[in-house]
Order: structure tokens, then sequence, then C-alpha cells
């Protein structure tokens, strides 16, 4: 007991500012969820998924198209297309440009052709972190592209949805972007085409009130958030309390709002799978 009593304690060691300082910027990560510290490459290599508690960090779109296409097999499809603030609304050319330089895109999307597993595929995929992924008309316009361009190939069109909404700073015109692709997907399912719609956290507004649950397989990340408006709305409109997994993916799951809730890591091996169910390799058709 006495030995315990003067036994030298140990104590954790403070980094110096110094120290701190000389520590590269976006060398660590902190999970959003749990805490746990991670190095960047760690989370690079898992998918950018926390390796502790399973949070799915959000991805650019050019990370998604990465980690879902074959290497080498991405043709991108209107990548100058840009706006050119047809409401002449206050500060609106300066975010945009803030935006294409802190993300290096023209706007809130990218669409292509490419294979997954070698089954060819036209794809879309939002970016966030291009102003809130918000639907404007250049989302809208090469969005409905890229569906018309699977009719005209015969393709599958998987869609990466991500976005807060409309774009205000386009008032009217963002908006009209939900019936214009909307009626596009309609032309795509009469002609037997086939849609996977992949949501991904977060997904509300104008998006999720047109193509993103428009699919004919809809699937989601563990954890998306996604809806047409916010909670504190609905609690507010309602005058109710919600539950505490409103509006997350397992949630929506649970009430028939998805087919299925799959991880990052799994997310290829079932579009692949997906995919092989519904035509061949060697000739480009509509499955069904």
């Amino acid at each position: 007991m006495l030995k315990d009593l003067f036994q030298k304690r140990k104590y954790a060691t403070i980094p110096s500012e110094r120290t701190k300082r000389e520590i590269p910027e976006g060398l660590m990560n902190k999970c959003p969820k749990c805490g746990t510290i991670q190095t960047s490459k760690e989370l690079e290599k898992n998918l950018k998924v926390c390796t502790s508690c399973g949070y799915h960090y959000r991805l650019s779109a050019s990370e998604r198209i990465q980690l879902t296409l074959d290497e080498g097999q991405f043709v991108e499809f209107d990548a100058d297309m840009i706006s050119e603030d047809p409401l002449q609304f206050p500060d609106y050319v300066e975010k945009l440009d803030k935006a294409k330089n802190a993300t290096k895109l023209q706007d809130a999307i990218m669409t292509g052709q490419g294979t997954i597993g070698g089954y060819p595929v036209i794809v879309a995929a939002m970016s966030f972190d291009f102003m809130g992924g918000s639907l404007g008309s250049v989302v809208g316009e090469k969005m409905t592209r890229a569906v018309e361009i699977a009719i005209e190939k015969k393709l599958p069109i998987l869609i990466y949805s991500t976005s807060g909404g409309a774009r205000m700073q386009e008032s009217i015109l963002s908006l009209m972007q939900m019936a214009k692709t909307s009626a596009a997907l309609s032309k795509l399912s009469e002609d037997g085409g086939l849609f996977i719609s992949i949501i991904t956290d977060p997904t509300f507004g104008g998006v999720s009130a047109s193509f993103a649950m428009l699919g004919d397989i809809i699937i989601a990340e563990p954890a998306a958030s996604f809806g047409f408006t916010g909670r504190r709305v609905i609690e507010q409109t309602i005058k109710q309390k919600l539950p505490d997994n409103f509006q997350t993916s397992e949630f929506n799951l649970e009430h028939g709002q998805l087919d299925k809730v799959v991880c990052r890591k799994d997310m290829r091996p079932t579009l692949i799978k997906l995919l092989d169910m519904h035509g061949t390799k060697e000739e480009a058709t509509y499955g069904g």
C-alpha cells in the first residue's frame, strides 16, 4: 500500500505550440460522431468511413465517381457548363466563383459515362461542398442531358444525390428543374430504362422531391439524412416531437421509402449485382 502511495504517477504529455504548428494541416481527422482521431491516410484507405463507429464522411462528386466506376473508364459530360446568373442576384457570381475555386468544379454535379465491373452506365454525382449541392439550372440541365443520353444509348443511369434543396439565387428557374428532371426520368421509364437512385447525406428539398425518389431501385448509405424539409420545421408545423432517428436511412427503410441501406464498402459490389440482374456486359441494353 505504501509502495503504491509513493509510486511515480504517469501524466499525459501535452504537445507544445511549436509541435502543434509542425503537424501538417489535414493530417488528422476527428470523427464528428464518436470523436475518434484517425490519420487522413487511414481514413482514405477505409473509403472515408470511421473505423470505430462506421460514420460515413461526406464525399465529393469526383470521389464518388472514383470509388464507383472502373479505373480509367469515365468520360465526363458538359464539364464546362456554368450558370450565368440569370436573375442578377446580389453576390451570386462571387459565391459561384468561391465554390468553383474551393471544389475545382463548375457546379454541384458531375455527369458522364463509364463502366462498373465491366457494365456500361451513365452516372451523375452531386457534390454537397458546392453551395450545399443546391439544385440550380446547371444541375438540372446536366442531369436531364445525362438521362437523355441514357435513353439514346439504352444504358442504365446511376444518380448519387446530396443537396440542401433548390438554389435560392435562381428562384423559379431552380424550381423548374424539379419538373424538368422528373419528366426526363419519366421518358426513361416509359422506354424501359433502369434508374438506380443512391441517397447520401444529406438529401433534402427539391432534390428529394424530384429525381432522388424516382428510382426503380432506391438505396442509401447508413445514417444518411433525407426528406423534404428539416426536423425543426416539421415539429413546429405539427406541434409534435419526432423520433430521434427521424429522416435517417434506417427510419425511411423501415417505413418503406427505401429498398436497401448499403455500407460504402459494399456499394460497388451491390451495384454490380444489380446491373448483372438487368443486363449483360456484351450488350448495353435496358433490363426488364
